[in-house]
């Protein structure tokens, strides 16, 4: 559980203990409270700029935790398939506290079953996948210390000055140096390696940074997730390359990362050559959210409101307060001819009720004056 890290050209050095606490004789380690502090982080943006997409936070809440879920499971699954060696019992595939997720199978899991949970509260999707693209980079570049804490995804062996070595990266590459040998990759268990968790977790937050200066200049829906998708996918395919412990596609060779960002950065550059074109010199129209569409089906506005992406936080904050509280007033004025029939029905009188006509046994009067 102990590992002392080194960066010797630095002169740093570091005692690691990947157990932070333990819970009646349950160990928690570092690395889920920083995947977990990454999470928060991403999601506190995403609740707080949800107004600036159009999306009312409160719906967005069911939204993330549906695609959290989903996406913790699935980068899982995407791990185990394409382990490079076997489980032995249905826990060690589903025990996180070793590490072994991928983080391509979490975006994949992320976007899928976010997108369907998005149909389901019935919030606009594209905008979505664009405010938590850049939730993403955020939570990816906390999480991946949780990488550091337990020594893993590092890369071959460098000299240059941020080089890394511990027992764990020892004792790794020594186990696997004839199979990586095989693969034509050379390394020297005790030399420094690469710090790829670093590069990964700098370049993530960098492209934080850059995507949320970029949010207000986005000329159509879904920009934002094409350029995540560009950014992260580059990056990806380089650090890849460099890493020891790739997950590898059976019988062929090829880094499973490396193809997906390949396929991934060229499909997304296509789609953004051609929507750019589309959308060029029109500037983007934000719907603003609606909290209450119950409310919003009973007013039937006749127009949306909106206002252009550009907008500052505290405009689309303000008329989008407006704008809720217009339906709340057209959703009243709506019900208040059915209340006011409502109440006119329960207070008026039942109408009298009309005189019988004379029966026909009964004598009129000329009968009883004995008239012939």
């Amino acid at each position: 559980m102990i590992n002392h890290v080194q960066f010797p050209a630095l002169g740093l050095e570091f005692t690691l203990n990947r157990v932070a606490f333990s819970l009646g004789g349950l160990d928690v380690y570092w690395y889920g409270i920083i995947l977990a502090l990454g999470l928060l982080a991403g999601m506190a943006f995403a609740f707080r700029y949800a107004v600036d997409f159009g999306i009312d936070s409160d719906r967005l809440v069911d939204v993330v935790v549906i695609g959290t879920v989903c996406g913790v499971a699935c980068a899982r699954i995407y791990y185990v398939a394409f382990a490079p060696f076997k489980y032995n019992s249905l826990w060690e595939m589903i025990d996180l506290r070793d590490g072994g997720i991928a983080i391509y199978g979490a975006v994949i899991g992320a976007f899928l079953f976010g997108g369907l949970a998005c149909l389901w509260r019935k919030i606009p999707l594209l905008p979505t996948f664009d405010i938590v693209a850049i939730g993403f980079l955020a939570g990816q570049g906390i999480g991946r210390w949780g990488n550091f804490m337990n020594q893993e995804a590092f890369g071959t062996n460098t000299t240059l000055p941020w080089g890394m070595i511990s027992e764990s990266t020892q004792n790794y590459l020594t186990n696997w140096q004839a199979a990586l040998a095989a693969e034509g990759v050379t390394v020297d268990p005790s030399l420094p390696v690469h710090p790829t968790f670093l590069y990964e977790s700098i370049w993530c937050l960098l492209g934080f940074v850059l995507l949320w200066r970029y949010v207000k200049k986005r000329r159509f829906d879904g920009e934002i997730a094409l350029l995540y998708v560009v950014w992260y996918g580059a990056e990806r395919f380089v650090v890849e390359g460099l890493r020891t412990d790739s997950l590898m596609l059976p019988g062929i060779g090829l880094r499973v990362s490396q193809v997906l960002a390949l396929v991934s950065v060229a499909a997304a550059l296509i789609a953004l050559v051609v929507l750019r074109r589309k959308h060029q010199g029109q500037p983007l129209q934000v719907r603003l959210a609606v909290k209450d569409l119950k409310a919003y089906a009973k007013a039937s506005p006749e127009t949306w409101d909106s206002l252009e992406a550009n907008a500052a936080h505290r405009e689309f904050v303000q008329a989008t307060a407006a704008w809720n509280e217009k339906i709340a007033r057209l959703a009243a004025d709506a019900e208040q001819p059915t209340q006011e029939a409502a109440e006119i029905a329960e207070t008026a009188e039942p109408a009298e009720a009309a005189e019988p006509a004379p029966s026909a046994e009964e004598p009129d009067a000329s009968d009883e004056n004995g008239t012939n």
